[in-house]
């Protein structure tokens, strides 16, 4: 088990990530720290035993282009603010920019804070959250342009019930009690998928978004040594009734599938195996996103 991290040491490396900032973006335009007086405070802090905890949080400002199909480049700022107690908890973060609507900015701001939660606590992520804007930011400024505005049966049709599909990663999973708590939880819960135990380990889960979520809340609590959703899709469905929900779904209930390899422990899985049953189920694709080139 980790031991907590003192104060000191999350000022020490909220200085040093200040520094790595500052000699990669050496231009007030792309990196400026908004409150010189908490940063100076943070670094008194860090450096002496005694001093009090710096009165306000460190604030700073990312600015970020990214490049959009058909246009030129856009310009995303990121407001960036350290809670004392970061990189143990996530930094606060909001993406602004002229070219998106009040909804794609909370869209954007919401998926950006679910990526940093899956895959950024404890660690110093502000590289990582600036990268993925400048990976992503784009995308959404066309998002929703489709939509017309918020009538009535607009609003009406955003309580549609969603379905959703979680592709979730684990660096292994022999464990006895968390693979019978997964198929408990999938039944509890209505989730149908699979799990496949060894290393590494895969579990994909699917049902409604609301059971999805309280599934993943429950799985990661558990002690892992690494754990992630690594592709997760969302369908909206019209009136989210039983049959409909049933005609999404592409396993029928959820079952531990071991896929032997003929290796020496025998536990880790044949990918071989893994792929053909993906293949059969139509989620070839997701093969690619787990074990191909880009994966980790």
């Amino acid at each position: 088990e980790t031991t907590e991290m003192t104060n000191q040491e999350e000022a020490e490396i909220q200085i040093s990530e200040l520094d790595l900032l500052s000699s990669m973006f050496p231009y007030e335009e792309e990196f400026a720290v908004t409150d010189q007086l908490a940063l100076a405070e943070m670094k008194h802090y860090a450096e002496n035993e005694s001093a009090e905890l710096p009165s306000s949080k460190v604030q700073f400002m990312l600015n970020v282009k990214a490049e959009v199909p058909n246009a030129s480049m856009v310009e995303f700022a990121m407001a960036c603010a350290l809670p004392f107690k970061y990189p143990t908890v996530l930094p606060e973060i909001t993406v602004r920019s002229s070219l998106l609507s009040r909804s794609q900015q909370i869209h954007l701001n919401s998926d950006l804070k679910t990526y940093l939660m899956q895959n950024c606590s404890g660690e110093p992520c502000m590289l990582s959250a600036r990268q993925w804007v400048k990976d992503h930011a784009a995308a959404y400024i066309d998002k929703e342009l489709s939509s017309s505005p918020m009538t009535t049966a607009g609003a009406v049709q955003a309580e549609a019930t969603t379905f959703t599909r979680l592709w979730i990663y684990s660096h292994h999973i022999y464990n006895k009690q968390k693979r019978k708590n997964i198929i408990d939880w999938a039944k509890e819960l209505s989730l149908s998928g699979f799990c496949m135990p060894g290393k590494p380990g895969v579990v994909c889960v699917e049902g409604l978004q609301s059971s999805c979520e309280e599934f993943w809340s429950r799985v990661r609590r558990l002690t892992w040594k690494r754990i992630l959703i690594r592709h997760r899709e969302d369908v909206s469905l019209e009136g989210g009734g039983h049959a409909e929900i049933q005609n999404q779904r592409k396993f029928s209930t959820l079952e531990e599938k071991c896929f032997d390899a003929h290796g020496a422990r025998g536990n880790h899985m044949d990918l071989g195996q893994l792929y053909h049953f993906l293949e059969e189920k139509g989620c070839a694709d997701i093969f690619q996103m787990y074990f191909g080139v880009e994966g980790h």
